[in-house]
């Protein structure tokens, strides 16, 4: 069967067969976040895609090397040039140092990736771990020609790189139109074009975080991070870059310009993007205060959920939609993703309680071949989640006597549902998980009730019971061996 991979390169805006630079090698560079705050579900979206990007290329015989950066300086508000770094000013607001903001929002960013079972990345290099790399790649800029200093900040030239290499390439966007959407200088500024980007800053007397560089001290701009840490550890070119869709423009657009500018060549051959998880039409993110943290999704104490949802449940809510699609968050979709979630792992309990027969009434040779072909094409977990649910029912029709599998096409089954549901799509229970499986206690408690009312011979109450389940979607089955519930 092929292993084939299609990955949707933004930078040529089509699909096209995955070719890593060294045979059976890949090098991965995802943004990660920048910690000030606590996780949110916008920061878990581009954790689980390239999770399961990362998943998927070692599943297929590569040997992955995925790169993650915490960004602990450098970013400041507005993703501007000039004003306060994101991590100092919360540092001033809490009465903190910043080193200790960056090592409690780090290790609540790692709890949270942890409890949603994303896999560790390779390296996870800090920006304030390579400043000197940093303060390298801005001289070779400089001593290519295509950057200026002014006062102690240094600046890309745009305009000068653009005479060489087209600026725009990734995000689509010409220098004219550029130029057009930004606003006039009002004669203060010391760029020579407002399209003009900082590299390395000069830090005010106000600015706590600083290091000594070539033109006084100061601190990385917010695009030159990616730039050199990618390049220390992946090389100059390297496979595929990451990222969610709101990073194109400006900071993947200036991450290319940095390394044609220093090193002569794109740093990606493949540049893939998440869309938004947005509220109310909106992008969720800390800037515009509709965020909600991971940690209240998980014990439900925000305004707007109507109770908790397990680590496992956010995971099925991002992973039922493309990766390069919007997912709107709802409770009606949560709970939608709970029931499909529940009912994909209660089928893989049920698998083990299933016995072999002598023949096959159906083809699991081409379920997994439908499993392979949506996962090669552009990591399409919508689809392989279907294509899986069609494998539940099929342990349900064959739990029920309704169709058969002998005991080849019943260990292929098994198989399936292991690589793709528990190693691929990273589905673990939610006990595993460290979230709640409140579900799966009241459920059991519930059935043991209703055994007991039987054992009474109170068949009104049993009946009872299992009649307002099936009205919530709950459905009871008495077999031999006992009772169990499914979600319908």
């Amino acid at each position: 069967m092929s292993k084939e991979i299609q990955i949707y390169n933004t930078l040529t805006r089509q699909k096209e067969v995955f070719n890593p630079i060294v045979e059976n090698h890949v090098g991965m560079y995802v943004c990660g976040p920048t910690v000030y705050g606590d996780p949110h579900l916008g920061h878990a979206r581009p954790a689980i895609t390239f999770d399961i990007v990362f998943r998927y290329l070692k599943h297929s015989g590569y040997k992955v090397r995925y790169v993650r950066n915490i960004t602990d300086a450098g970013h400041l508000e507005n993703d501007a040039d000039e004003g306060e770094d994101k991590i100092a000013k919360k540092a001033k607001l809490e009465q903190l140092e910043p080193m200790e903001i960056v090592q409690f929002y780090t290790i609540s960013y790692h709890k949270a990736m942890k409890d949603l079972n994303c896999l560790p990345p390779s390296i996870e290099p800090t920006v304030t771990g390579h400043i000197i790399e940093q303060i390298e790649m801005v001289k070779q800029i400089l001593k290519n020609g295509f950057a200026y200093e002014v006062n102690g900040t240094v600046y890309l030239d745009v305009n000068k790189y653009n005479e060489k290499y087209p600026y725009g390439t990734l995000s689509g966007r010409n220098l004219e139109d550029t130029l057009e959407g930004t606003r006039t200088l009002d004669g203060q500024s010391e760029k020579k074009s407002p399209v003009d980007f900082a590299i390395w800053i000069k830090a005010h007397p106000e600015h706590i975080m600083r290091w000594p560089s070539p033109w006084g001290e100061g601190f990385p701009g917010w695009h030159i991070e990616c730039s050199a840490m990618s390049k220390k550890y992946l090389g100059e070119t390297f496979d595929i870059h990451g990222g969610g869709m709101d990073l194109v423009f400006p900071h993947h657009e200036a991450e290319i310009a940095q390394s044609n500018a220093s090193n002569g060549c794109n740093p990606a051959n493949y540049w893939m993007h998440n869309n938004m998880i947005t509220v109310d039409g909106k992008k969720m993110g800390k800037s515009l205060g509709n965020f909600i943290n991971l940690e209240e999704f998980f014990n439900g104490s925000h305004e707007k959920l109507e109770r908790a949802y397990a680590p496992m449940t956010i995971r099925f809510f991002i992973l039922q939609a493309h990766y390069r699609s919007t997912v709107d968050f709802g409770n009606e979709a949560l709970q939608a993703a709970e029931k499909g979630f529940t009912k994909l792992m209660n089928a893989m309990e049920r698998l083990g309680d299933i016995s072999a027969s002598d023949t096959s009434t159906y083809n699991v040779n081409a379920l997994q071949e439908k499993c392979y072909t949506a996962i090669n094409d552009d990591f399409n977990t919508p689809i392989l989640i279907a294509h899986l649910f069609d494998g539940v029912r099929i342990i349900n029709s064959v739990k029920d006597g309704k169709e058969s599998l002998n005991a080849s096409d019943l260990e292929q089954l098994k198989t399936i549902f292991n690589t793709f549901f528990t190693d691929i799509l990273g589905f673990i229970s939610h006990k595993e998980s460290g979230g709640n499986d409140l579900t799966n206690e009241v459920m059991e408690l519930v059935l043991q009730l209703r055994g007991n009312a039987k054992k009474s011979k109170d068949f009104d109450t049993a009946d009872l019971i299992r009649d307002e389940l099936d009205k919530v979607g709950i459905q009871i089955k008495d077999e031999r061996e006992g009772s169990s519930w499914e979600v319908k």
